[in-house]
């Protein structure tokens, strides 16, 4: 008797503690329902825009290698209006500017280029951008903001890059000193059997007191 009298005591207690927070508890096991499903269907959402991004972005690199410069810029103005927050944004972009850039529209390509500095999250594709940029913005002889531009922070695998631009921004302002020094760390920072550091170097003779 006493052991049903218990059993019914913890029935009791199971069925109030039930009555004040029932409702909660299935709020809850609801809520983590939601999250679970969002989360699924945000990560399905998410490989849907990549595989159709990346997609897109072959076609784009086929049209590259077809000089088809109207193609490769159609694209590009196609990836980053509908997967512009993928990575594949920034790359469709950097690929179209380059196209403007041949084609000799400036304009385009800085705007194209300003937006991947702007909106790219891989911090190589970023100084890919800006690397460009500058070399046009030295091209227009607007050496001050191509300046501004090169002294960004960038990733320490571009520095021999970075300083090898800034020398020839420094140059072209006639401050030959500081060119000499951002050539000697673009030559410190370039890998000894790179052309890059041969060029470096013949600059430097250029310059007077090579290393």
């Amino acid at each position: 008797m006493a052991y049903d009298l218990e059993e019914q005591e913890q029935l009791a207690s199971i069925k109030s503690w039930w009555m004040h927070y029932g409702r909660l508890v299935m709020l809850a096991v609801i809520g983590v329902s939601i999250i679970s499903c969002a989360i699924f269907g945000w990560k399905y959402y998410s490989q849907s825009r990549a595989a159709s991004a990346a997609l897109l972005f072959a076609q784009q690199q086929a049209a590259v290698q077809a000089n088809e410069h109207k193609r490769v810029r159609d694209i590009a103005a196609e990836i980053v209006s509908q997967y512009g927050s993928t990575s594949y944004g920034p790359l469709a972009a950097l690929g179209a500017a380059k196209s403007d850039f041949e084609t000799g529209d400036l304009a385009s390509a800085k705007t194209r280029l300003q937006w991947v500095i702007d909106k790219a999250k891989d911090e190589a594709v970023r100084d890919v951008a800006r690397l460009r940029l500058s070399r046009i913005l030295m091209d227009e002889k607007a050496f001050d903001q191509a300046l501004q531009n090169i002294e960004a922070k960038h990733n320490d695998a571009f520095a021999g890059l970075f300083a090898d631009i800034k020398g020839d921004i420094l140059f072209a302002l006639g401050k030959r000193s500081e060119a000499r020094a951002a050539y000697q760390i673009a030559f410190d920072r370039s890998d000894a059997a790179s052309s890059a550091r041969q060029i470096v170097q013949l600059k430097l003779d250029a310059i007077g007191e090579a290393k």
